[in-house]
């Protein structure tokens, strides 16, 4: 359904994503991971077309999605990093807003809507101004917004940055149903422990380049570690957090 063809992107020369390649298909999630400052954003801004490559192609059931910019989106469903939504209006003026963009008709806005923000457990704040909303609320409008027209791709890029403990059960949860309902979805985020729980797939990103491809399973075999945390760590050279964590410590006491 996705594809990304050796794609890089450079600004005044110098790679922030280099020469990324890989497949997205129905029904599977695939996780997307890398330390901060290793190509993720700028893949995702070019997935989701704000973007254009220096080089490569990004494919969606075989075509670039550049061709018809418009009609890849009507099909995309996206949850950004950062919660940017129109503070002044409310929760259910806001996804009216994201229904008409679309193009979707009334009566599916206002009944979709009404139900997603309920099943999200933002009915008590639907009229609410999304400015009196919590962090982790916004969040839930974000991923009502990205079901609301619901779309073959889905991107979500930290979709559990301030959810609470149910919600964030709850996303799990929906993340199983939606490979069931055939989606692709590609998910961004730092918690790996859900990442090994719900991706089929892992792509790790590191200094713009991939590098690991593979199961979470399969990953954890070939390198003998016991979790995709360690494996992660062991591929982008992390820093000993323990040790480091010591250090803090030490300096924190120094007098």
């Amino acid at each position: 359904m996705l594809e990304l063809r050796h794609v890089t992107k450079r600004y005044r020369g110098i790679p922030a994503v280099d020469d990324v390649s890989f497949q997205l298909k129905p029904g599977k999630v695939l996780g997307y991971l890398g330390p901060n400052g290793a190509g993720k954003s700028t893949t995702v801004k070019m997935i989701t077309g704000m973007l254009e490559p220096t080089y490569g192609q990004i494919l969606f059931r075989g075509q670039s999605i550049f061709e018809d910019l418009p009609a890849y989106r009507s099909r995309l469903g996206y949850v950004p990093e950062e919660a940017q939504v129109y503070t002044h209006l409310s929760g259910l003026e806001y996804l009216q807003l994201v229904g008409r963009l679309r193009a979707m008709p009334e009566r599916v806005i206002e009944r979709k809507s009404r139900a997603l923000l309920a099943l999200f457990g933002l009915k008590a704040a639907i009229e609410a101004p999304i400015s009196d909303y919590s962090k982790g609320m916004k969040q839930r409008v974000l991923l009502s917004a990205a079901l609301l027209h619901d779309p073959e791709l889905i991107v979500f890029d930290e979709p559990l940055s301030g959810l609470d403990a149910v919600t964030a059960r709850l996303f799990k949860d929906l993340l199983v149903v939606l490979r069931r309902e055939g989606k692709a979805v590609l998910y961004i985020s730092h918690v790996l422990e859900v990442v090994e729980q719900v991706c089929d797939r892992v792509v790790i990103l590191a200094n713009g380049k991939v590098i690991a491809d593979g199961s979470p399973h399969d990953l954890t075999q070939m390198t003998s570690q016991p979790t995709l945390e360690r494996v992660f760590a062991q591929m982008v050279q992390q820093t000993d957090t323990a040790k480091t964590a010591e250090d803090l410590v030490t300096v924190m006491q120094d007098v």
